[in-house]
């Protein structure tokens, strides 16, 4: 398997920019700061699977959330992408850096791990320490447990932490 670095992403508020794991910039429709987290929203030109993402970065849980608006003929079975990353915060600057793991979350049927091959190859490569993989193995079997515990349902379990995620497509 071909390993490659964690990718990195720069949100830049003041400018209204994101910058992808690719370096391209990206403007930003919507930005909303809360207590919890960043909320963005913006277009994916150039992308033929999907035209449109909205993301929330929560620091606390080291969770990237996202909704992919697909394109007709490439939908996916899953109401959210949940990355594990890590997030930091330099005023209007917010950055993440991914740790490989993903999970699929389809509301009230279940959520999928993906990407632990990747994780370990990376770790062996020396791209991520041990205490890096075993927190992003953290968090992900944290994010599934609470999930597993709330029915599947994202909102219900981040309810029970005071956060509260609004989205343009789910109610």
């Amino acid at each position: 398997m071909a390993v490659h670095p964690p990718k990195h992403e720069r949100l830049d508020l003041a400018t209204n920019t994101n910058v992808d794991p690719k370096g391209i910039a990206r403007t930003i429709a919507e930005h909303r700061l809360e207590p919890f987290g960043l909320y963005i929203a913006r277009p994916t030109p150039g992308r033929s699977q999907f035209h449109y993402l909205e993301s929330w970065l929560l620091p606390s849980l080291g969770l990237k959330i996202t909704d992919f608006w697909f394109n007709p003929g490439h939908e996916r079975d899953q109401t959210f992408y949940l990355d594990v990353v890590t997030i930091d915060v330099d005023r209007d600057v917010w950055r993440t850096t991914d740790l490989y793991l993903d999970l699929v979350l389809r509301t009230g049927h279940g959520v999928e791990v993906l990407d632990t091959d990747e994780l370990l190859a990376a770790t062996v490569a020396g791209h991520l320490t041990q205490q890096q993989a075993r927190a992003a193995l953290d968090t992900a079997f944290a994010a599934v447990d609470a999930l597993a515990s709330h029915e599947y349902d994202l909102t219900r379990w981040l309810a029970t932490t005071d956060i509260h995620l609004t989205w343009h497509r789910h109610p």
